[in-house]
């Protein structure tokens, strides 16, 4: 026997819509979404009352069509329909702008909601394959366009606070902030997306947005929530598209490759940041471009190519040197000396090269030291740490452990206790010595409390 959808009923009952009013506005909506097909009518309606459930994508159709009546986001959920009919679409990239603001604000609503499905999720090593692909052709077909980009008070106060979650996540870790990020995010900018009117507005908005959209992906993934964090990405490269900010985009994909590479899949990481130079028209974002060949050579170096690899790293370099920052993105503050010595200290340690991560390490630490910035003065550290164990000198990597483990209480960051965690696994070789036995007793409450 089948049961009433209560919670479907009531909002109808809110809405003072008939039966009749809601089967047009579904079809009037269904043309928005590509799916001419949808056709339902006030039978039908009835039925979906009386505990009939509609087939996909009806429930997200229906969840847009009362979130646009009431000016806030009804999902699926809400309706009685629950999350399933989202979950694989988490991970698409959708060629229609209107399902992709419903998908961006169903997971914001879900990561706010801690819904078990995102958490269990696996990260999925291939999904960014088709995103990337359509994202670079898209940009290839675009075309530049003259004048300034207009500068909504909207807009504006977007960007101020995306200027304030950056520098939390910078100086306090992935962990800090990122639910208020994303309850920020679902109250007042995907809101924003849905009420635009015109090109202009709608390019500035969804810049700003996938700005957003990318750091609740980046602290997701400094969070060790790495199947969030690729869903915030994907979706993230698709408002950056229609934005035609190219290297905004190319931004993005840099972030999914840097997953993509520490998680066990160097191959498809070279890969995106190979697409997201493909993508970046020469000297838009010099910074952004230095990013991409640093995250190619940390690719390559997990790949074993060390000619390659140091290669990409001097592109790295030569491209950092034509920075100008006054003409850069405020997304693209955090590639600094600090940020691209520690990659390269990492590519020169998973090549086995002592001498250059030792190099690297050092000028990393001395700009995070500087800057007040324990997250990256950690993980430089513990490679500092790591080139001194291959040069079988215990000591000194235990005194750069330990300042690693300092720097790692100061912020909330699962990479760091990756880091730490490397670095207890790396000192097993030197059995029970008492600086090894020291390490991880330090370490333990740490690890234990991650």
């Amino acid at each position: 026997m089948k049961n009433p959808n209560d919670k479907l009923a009531e909002y109808l009952r809110r809405s003072g819509m008939t039966n009749g009013e809601l089967a047009r506005r579904i079809r009037s909506k269904a043309l928005e979404w590509n799916q001419p097909h949808v056709m339902p009518d006030k039978t039908g309606i009835r039925r979906w009352l009386e505990g009939d459930t509609p087939r996909l994508p009806i429930p997200d159709i229906l969840a847009d069509v009362f979130s646009a009546h009431f000016g806030y986001r009804i999902t699926t959920y809400d309706l009685g329909y629950g999350d399933s009919s989202r979950t694989n679409e988490l991970l698409m990239y959708n060629a229609s702008f209107a399902a992709t603001v419903e998908t961006v604000a169903d997971l914001g609503r879900a990561d706010v909601d801690r819904r078990a499905f995102l958490a269990a999720a696996p990260f999925a090593a291939v999904a960014g394959v088709g995103p990337s692909r359509d994202w670079l052709l898209s940009v290839l077909d675009q075309e530049p366009e003259p004048g300034p980009r207009v500068r909504l008070e909207d807009v504006t106060a977007v960007r101020n606070m995306f200027g304030e979650f950056q520098r939390m996540d910078i100086f306090q870790g992935g962990g800090s902030g990122r639910l208020s990020l994303a309850a920020y995010m679902n109250a007042h900018v995907y809101p924003l997306l849905r009420r635009t009117h015109t090109d202009t507005v709608r390019r500035a908005l969804c810049e700003a947005a996938a700005e957003q959209t990318y750091l609740l992906g980046w602290m997701a993934y400094d969070n060790g929530e790495n199947s969030t964090a690729q869903k915030y990405l994907i979706q993230s490269l698709r408002l950056a598209e229609e934005s035609h900010n190219a290297a905004l985009g190319a931004h993005v994909l840099a972030g999914m490759a840097d997953q993509a590479t520490l998680l066990g899949n160097p191959a498809e990481g070279r890969r995106l940041a190979q697409a997201g130079r493909a993508g970046l028209a020469k000297g838009s974002s010099n910074a952004c471009m230095a990013d991409l060949w640093c995250l190619e050579a940390r690719a390559l170096a997990k790949l074993g190519d060390k000619r390659s690899a140091a290669r990409a790293v001097a592109r790295s370099e030569a491209s950092f040197e034509q920075v100008q920052p006054e003409r850069e993105q405020e997304w693209a503050l955090f590639i600094d000396p600090a940020y691209l010595h520690g990659e390269h200290a990492n590519t020169f340690r998973d090549l086995g090269d002592a001498a250059l991560t030792d190099v690297h390490a050092r000028r990393s630490i001395e700009h995070a030291k500087r800057q007040k910035r324990a997250r990256r003065g950690a993980m430089s550290q513990a490679a500092l740490a790591v080139s001194h164990l291959q040069r079988n000198d215990l000591e000194a990597a235990h005194a750069a452990g330990v300042r690693t483990l300092s720097l790692s209480r100061q912020v909330k960051s699962s990479r760091c206790v990756d880091a730490v965690q490397d670095l207890q696994r790396r000192m097993k070789p030197f059995g029970t010595h008492r600086l090894v036995a020291d390490f991880n007793e330090r370490a333990r409450q740490l690890v234990a409390a991650a």
